[in-house]
């Protein structure tokens, strides 16, 4: 008892010779001791790579509030679907083929792979950023080429990549998911091109919602079914042996390819909104693909104002744009000036995806200030980021972001593809980004805060740390909720997930 009480007076020590100490915004004296702790021996190992990854494996983390589905998924977890599903591959391009396979054309079985190490080997490589030199391609490139390779091996196996992610977020202490998907995306743009473009977007819309647009939203609900329905046989969710995955919350942002014919973004935009509207699961939409392509750096504009008209129509769908995944060079000055502020003030994006090209914009420092006073969160990808843009360290803007009151939350983008896990964006949120304990637990917390899961939040004020009035002496010491709370969190799921949250968190700070 005598060596413990030495180690906690030792700790504190250190605690207020680093300045850590002082409680995290709102945090409560009675709390204070042992998150300083926590973050005392952080500081303590922050240059020492093995203690600090199994210290942030093991930290809670909160949500992803930043993944795309088919993103997240190890080239080796497609290889195998591939060889299942006895597909073919191109052994020249490493592209996924349906059969029968053209030896004459250099096509050969995907499941000679797993025969072949040095042919399983260059599939990785294509299919992620785990060896970038060979390709001879940036990592802009290298990335965005490798859904055209894959992309086979991942059809009608949505319930498989759901099981995969879930059990990773899991095993890395991520309790909500928030996943980007495109249901139905052939029934909808079958439809996009039976009605064409019309620039009524009034017209055009009625005309979508007369001609199969709420047939395509059913469809998209019912690969959702399907996808979850095969993700709880795998994990055997509901049994004696469910896996650990299966506590996972996962909900769904319905993403708008924006690389497309207009008249197809204008229809996926449409059911995005109407599924958002008629199912719980769909929480939001985004727009993906490159942001610096064609088409998305042309129809930027167009993209805002459809959003605008739309939103108007369905006030309550929530969005979450990508925006800023830009660097100078890689696009005119003139595309770095706007995208960020047009996402939130005319596209209505409640968060923004990356934001690395914020310093580029007019008047960045007015726009830092607008996302602070109107708390929109940015989801920061450092491993995506670093990969795609060469952004990283001091040239990233979390900083600015912090040091203005931006929300932020760290997120993983595309996981697989990376070859990355939401423990990797902690460890380089510490490593590269020097953010510490208290800055962390923020962002773990703001992770389940601004998500778009239904319910009210369990904090009155995030900032303060102030929970809502049904709550408020639970936190403050309870081992569990009081009858008021308990039935709040039972009609409040995002409330429910942060008190959880909470509660991983002072299991995770005794241990210090």
């Amino acid at each position: 008892m005598k060596i413990k009480s030495t180690l906690k007076t030792l700790w504190l020590g250190v605690a207020l010779a680093a300045g850590l100490l002082l409680p995290a915004h709102g945090e409560t004296t009675a709390g204070s001791p042992a998150q300083a702790r926590t973050a005392a021996y952080l500081h303590s190992i922050h240059s020492q790579p093995p203690l600090l990854w199994a210290f942030l494996k093991d930290m809670p983390k909160g949500g992803d509030l930043h993944s795309h589905l088919s993103g997240a998924i190890y080239a080796e977890s497609m290889i195998g679907w591939a060889a299942e599903d006895g597909l073919c591959v191109d052994t020249r391009t490493l592209v996924i083929l349906p059969p029968p396979c053209d030896q004459a054309q250099g096509q050969v079985a995907a499941k000679d792979a797993l025969t072949d190490t040095v042919l399983f080997r260059r599939m990785i490589d294509a299919w992620s950023m785990r060896n970038p030199g060979p390709s001879g391609l940036s990592g802009h490139d290298l990335f965005f080429d490798s859904f055209g390779k894959f992309g086979s091996a991942t059809r009608k196996r949505d319930g498989d990549m759901l099981a995969e992610v879930a059990s990773r977020a899991s095993a890395g202490h991520v309790s909500y998911l928030e996943l980007m998907t495109t249901p139905a995306s052939a029934e909808t743009f079958k439809l996009a091109a039976k009605a064409g473009w019309n620039d009524d977007f009034g017209k055009m819309r009625a005309s979508l919602l007369e001609n199969g647009l709420p047939e395509a939203v059913k469809a998209a609900a019912a690969d959702l079914n399907s996808a979850t329905a095969k993700q709880r046989e795998i994990l055997r969710c509901g049994t004696p042996q469910a896996a650990a995955g299966c506590a996972v919350t996962v909900r769904y942002l319905y993403q708008v390819l924006r690389g497309l014919p207009k008249e197809i973004v204008f229809a996926q935009m449409l059911v995005g909104f109407e599924l958002a509207q008629a199912d719980a699961r769909v929480v939001g939409l985004n727009l993906v693909m490159p942001e610096d392509a064609l088409v998305p750096m042309r129809d930027f504009s167009l993209h805002m104002r459809l959003l605008d008209y739309l939103h108007g129509l369905y006030p309550k769908v929530q969005v979450t744009l990508h925006a800023g995944e830009l660097v100078p060079g890689l696009v005119p000055p003139e595309g770095l000036r706007f995208h960020i502020r047009d996402s939130i003030e005319v596209g209505h994006a409640q968060r923004i995806g990356h934001g690395v090209a914020v310093m580029q914009e007019d008047d960045a420092i007015g726009l830092l200030k607008e996302m602070a006073r109107k708390r929109v969160l940015v989801e920061v990808c450092l491993t995506s980021n670093s990969g795609i843009l060469g952004v990283s360290g001091a040239q990233h803007p979390l900083s600015a972001y912090l040091k203005y009151g931006v929300p932020v939350a760290l997120a993983t983008d595309d996981e697989g593809v990376s070859r990355s896990e939401m423990t990797r964006e902690y460890v380089k949120a510490v490593e590269e980004q020097k953010v510490d304990y208290r800055q962390l637990k923020t962002m773990t917390r703001n992770s389940l805060h601004y998500a778009f899961v239904e319910g009210a939040p369990l904090w009155q004020d995030i900032e303060k740390l102030r929970p809502v009035a049904a709550c408020g002496s639970d936190l403050r010491g309870a081992k569990k909720a009081g009858v008021a709370c308990r039935t709040y969190l039972e009609q409040n799921p995002k409330a429910r997930l942060q008190w959880e949250l909470e509660d991983a968190f002072t299991a995770f700070e005794r241990r210090f």
